[in-house]
This record gives C-alpha cells, sequence and structure tokens, in this order.
C-alpha cells in the first residue's frame, strides 16, 4: 500500500536494520544495491567507444527516475570516458529537472504516466551525488538527508547546485510528447520503443540543434513488450512478447498486499525467507 517512494523507503529502513538485514540476507536488485550500477557503466564505455570515444566526445540522454541508471554515467565521466553532457530525461513527475532549474530539490505529489518506473519523487541515487556534491562528507549528507525527511525539501546548497549544473542538463517530457515520439521512431525507423525510452528520445532531440558535433546516444531502458496498450495506441501495432517469455500471461501471478508499515514487512519477510542465517555459534 502506497507509492514506489514509499517502497523504497521501507527498503532502505530494512538493511539499516542490520541484525534483520544479516538474519534474512538482505539484498537489493535495483539501484540501491552499487553492483547494479557498476554494471550500467560498462554500455557507456561500449556505445561510447563504438561512435569514436576516446577520441571523440559523447552525450548521453537518459530516462532518469531513480538516478541510478544516469549516476552510472557521471562515474564513467569521473573514470575517464570523454562525456560532455549527461542529460536527465523526466516524465512528469520532474523533481530532478526542477532542482536543476531552481536549486530547490523538493517533493510533490507523485502522477501516474505512460512511464511508471520513473514515477517517483525521491530518487534514491540521488543520495551518492549529493555525496559527490558535498565534497563526500557523509555527516553533511546525513544532516541534509534528516531535514529532508522531516520537511519534504533539501536545504538551499548554492554551490552544490551550481557544481550539479555543470554535470547535468535536464528535460521533463509529458505524456502526450512520449506517445507522439514512440509513433514518430516507429514511422522513421520501424523500430519499437517503449514509454521510457521514448522519454530520452523526446528529450535528446529538444536538446539537439544543427551545431552539435557530439554524437547523442539516447539509452533504451526496457522492451516495449512490457507496455504494449501504450506502444499499440502510438504505432498501431501491438509489440510481441520475447519467445522466451511467451505465456508470462498466463502464468500464475502471485501479489501480497502488505501496509506501509515496516515492522508488517519484516514480519512477512522472516516468514517466507527460504533460509535465515543461524545465529552464531548454532550449528
Amino acid at each position: 500500500e502506497g507509492t514506489f517512494d514509499d517502497c523504497q523507503a521501507l527498503v532502505k529502513a530494512m538493511f539499516n536494520h542490520h541484525g534483520f538485514r544479516d538474519a534474512v540476507s538482505l539484498s537489493g536488485v535495483n539501484s540501491i544495491n552499487w553492483a547494479r550500477i557498476v554494471a550500467q557503466v560498462v554500455y557507456y564505455f561500449t556505445s561510447a567507444v563504438a561512435l569514436g570515444a576516446p577520441t571523440r566526445t559523447v552525450d548521453f540522454t537518459v530516462p532518469t527516475g531513480n538516478f541510478g541508471d544516469i549516476f552510472a554515467g557521471y562515474v564513467a565521466k569521473k573514470m575517464g570516458l570523454p562525456v560532455r553532457w549527461l542529460r536527465i530525461a523526466s516524465n512528469v513527475n520532474d523533481i530532478l529537472p526542477r532542482t536543476l532549474k531552481t536549486g530547490i530539490y523538493e517533493v510533490r505529489e507523485v502522477h501516474a504516466s505512460a512511464s511508471p518506473s520513473m514515477d517517483i519523487q525521491i530518487s534514491s541515487n540521488f543520495e551518492r551525488l549529493l555525496f559527490e556534491l558535498k565534497g563526500r562528507n557523509g555527516a553533511a549528507v546525513t544532516a541534509d538527508l534528516r531535514a529532508f525527511r522531516d520537511s519534504g525539501a533539501l536545504p538551499g546548497d548554492e554551490q552544490g547546485w551550481r557544481r550539479a549544473r555543470q554535470l547535468f542538463a535536464a528535460q521533463r517530457v509529458d505524456d502526450t510528447m512520449t506517445l507522439d515520439t514512440i509513433g514518430e521512431t516507429y514511422r522513421r525507423s520501424g523500430a519499437l520503443i517503449d514509454p521510457h525510452t521514448a522519454v530520452a528520445v523526446a528529450a535528446a532531440r529538444v536538446e539537439m540543434n544543427e551545431e552539435t558535433t557530439a554524437p547523442m546516444i539516447a539509452l533504451a531502458t526496457a522492451h516495449p513488450a512490457k507496455f504494449p496498450e501504450a506502444v499499440e495506441r502510438a504505432t498501431g501495432i501491438r509489440p510481441p512478447v520475447p519467445p522466451e517469455l511467451a505465456d508470462i500471461m498466463e502464468r500464475r501471478e502471485r501479489v501480497t498486499a502488505l501496509p506501509n508499515d515496516v515492522a508488517a514487512v519484516r514480519t512477512f519477510l522472516r516468514t517466507h525467507a527460504r533460509r535465515a542465517r543461524p545465529k552464531r555459534g548454532a550449528a
């Protein structure tokens, strides 16, 4: 019960409960896990080299909700990849474009969109960028996040905001523009793209101009068959499911609704975990 942001807050709370975390061997598979970001760094290098790097500068536009994928781009740039701009492509839940424009990171209502993985207000990996902008001062980050939890807004930081604007650009894309881009991309190239990818392509086109010499790479982050209704509405074509998942819609769906309460979620996980780690000294 609740939003993605509510769920993510519960997950973080469980990771911070070290006794529980160790007892059930808790692990995350989204971009909370640093390993996910490390893996994503690879395709920044792969795509850039395919277009002439390191002797050629490149730009990236990334559909961004939880800030993990584009933070991988930041890591690649810090590693030496010649990236000129990292462009944040956001849907109507545009906390990141608003932050870059105004310097104010402030939570607002989450709105349902055609790109649901981006329907986020509290971008988990923005904390990792905040750590960089604060000169890797963990105490300062902790204080800011405590204030954020209390007020719904980060304390102002003019220096950090200006540094962020030197690293990132951002563009907001609404659902109409998203669906138009899916349709236009199909008509021009024959390629079906999902709504999240379309947000990136639309944002990239807004930013490009005839004087730009660096190639723009828009990251595709989902298969169109995950969003058949939106793709069909935009193109008239229902995207086929990959053969290995052809029977996915006929498989049994397992859903358990839980209250927005960390104790209830911990109890559920303890009950259903396949194996709990034995206590020290136990056989």
